[in-house]
């Protein structure tokens, strides 16, 4: 199940994407978003009577983390490498503010802070309940769904910094979307998932969910040992490698099989 976060001009609605759409995300003619009662994650899935065709809909941020995203550094090999990083034993937390979500199509805003503005197309996961201390063998029953992620990254201030916080927290550096899907099991990810970003048509990254050091499961173990998780927090899997400069004007496409394509174009703040 597919479900969204849209608006048509009033106030933002939930509703379940139905009709055929690609692996990447592109719908057909006959794609409709069906709204819901509320916020599935705390009404469930109540259908309305009011469909809306997908291209006549403003998408959002398919969830507005209640307190948090919790991202994960260095969780591909090739990645670590190319930051010239050893892998790490356990996996690397962090934190990005929820004031840093945007959704599809929304611009990422270019800070006068950095000169070196990164992209890193991500699998996201979703939490659908309070947790804490979760063992990787329940993890899929505290799972709400899979979205995508950029978790856009002020390369310099990363590096001069140490820590992450500023170089990842600005507003607009957590693009999700283009919608949750519910129907994927963390073995999926096991067995591999590909992972595409392009910038400006061109291919910068192309991986696959099989080479994380840290699967889903020992993720959500890890950060619920540490903190309790809410229902709408968002856990970033990490990057596979090829992550490289973003500047103003480019439009930037993280597609992952199975759940869509999520599309932002960067802008001067």
């Amino acid at each position: 199940m597919r479900i969204a976060r849209f608006t048509t001009g009033d106030e933002p609605m939930y509703g379940v994407v139905t009709g055929e759409v690609d692996e990447f995300g592109q719908p057909s003619d006959d794609t409709v978003v069906v709204a819901l009662a509320g916020d599935p994650l705390y009404v469930g899935v109540k259908l309305l009577d009011q469909q809306y065709r997908l291209e006549d809909v403003r998408l959002l941020a398919p969830v507005l983390p209640r307190s948090k995203v919790v991202g994960i550094g260095r969780n591909y090999a090739a990645h670590a490498a190319e930051m010239g990083n050893d892998l790490p034993t356990e996996p690397l937390m962090f934190l990005k503010p929820n004031t840093s979500v945007v959704g599809p199509n929304d611009p990422i805003f270019y800070p006068r802070q950095t000169q070196d503005l990164h992209y890193e197309g991500e699998l996201a996961v979703v939490i659908g309940r309070i947790c804490r201390d979760v063992p990787p063998e329940q993890a899929t029953d505290v799972i709400h769904g899979y979205t995508i992620a950029n978790d856009v990254t002020a390369r310099d201030l990363q590096k001069s910094d140490v820590q992450f916080t500023r170089a990842k927290g600005f507003d607009s550096f957590c693009p999700l979307g283009p919608w949750i899907e519910t129907d994927l099991d963390p073995q999926t990810f096991i067995d591999g998932v590909r992972i595409q970003t392009h910038v400006n048509g061109d291919v910068r990254q192309d991986g696959t969910t099989a080479d994380l050091i840290f699967d889903i499961p020992t993720l959500i173990a890890h950060v619920s040992s540490v903190m309790t998780l809410l229902p709408g927090d968002v856990i970033l899997t990490g990057t596979p490698e090829g992550v490289g400069p973003m500047e103003v004007g480019d439009e930037v496409e993280v597609s992952i099989a199975g759940i869509g394509t999520l599309t932002n174009k960067v802008a001067q703040r």
